[in-house]
């Protein structure tokens, strides 16, 4: 008898849409990454370890550069994080959890832009700021997106879980 090979796949869906100081719509890019090795290892071990839970997470624009596998939020040494936007970085806050996925789209996180900027992607993690915590995933959108002083970028996150 043949058994069937089944995996979990964990990944990350990101909505990004733009609008200038007046609310005029500017641009929108959604994307996909897969979770980093720090995440998976997370989710490993506070599922079936009995690690630490954690219960805050925070979202975040990237700059140049692609994210890879090892990529840690203290150590990401391909790619930068945009700081150009008032406060600290946005609570991620999801809904209910339902057929393998859960997302932040009745509370979508709101970045308001203090000066120019080049996005290049989009990042989840555990701090509100600095790079002590956990980095979840990074991901990249398709064609770089350029803004102003005053634009709001509006994230939307989908977090799946399914069988791969």
């Amino acid at each position: 008898m043949e058994h069937a090979r089944m995996g979990l796949k964990l990944k990350n869906t990101y909505v990004l849409e733009c609008h200038d100081r007046n609310g005029n719509f500017k641009w929108r890019e959604e994307f996909y990454n897969a979770v980093v090795t720090e995440g998976l290892n997370h989710a490993l071990n506070s599922e079936f370890k009995g690690g630490a839970q954690i219960s805050s997470w925070y979202v975040g624009l990237k700059g140049t550069g692609s994210p890879a596998a090892g990529d840690t939020l203290a150590s990401h040494a391909t790619w930068s994080e945009i700081t150009a936007y008032s406060g600290t970085r946005p609570a991620l806050t999801l809904g209910t959890v339902s057929a393998g996925s859960v997302s932040n789209t009745a509370s979508k996180a709101v970045f308001t832009m203090n000066s120019t900027y080049d996005c290049y992607g989009a990042f989840v993690c555990s701090a509100t700021s600095g790079t002590s915590g956990t980095l979840y995933g990074a991901g990249d959108i398709p064609t770089h997106r350029s803004g102003d002083s005053g634009d709001t970028i509006t994230m939307t996150v989908t977090l799946t879980a399914a069988s791969a």
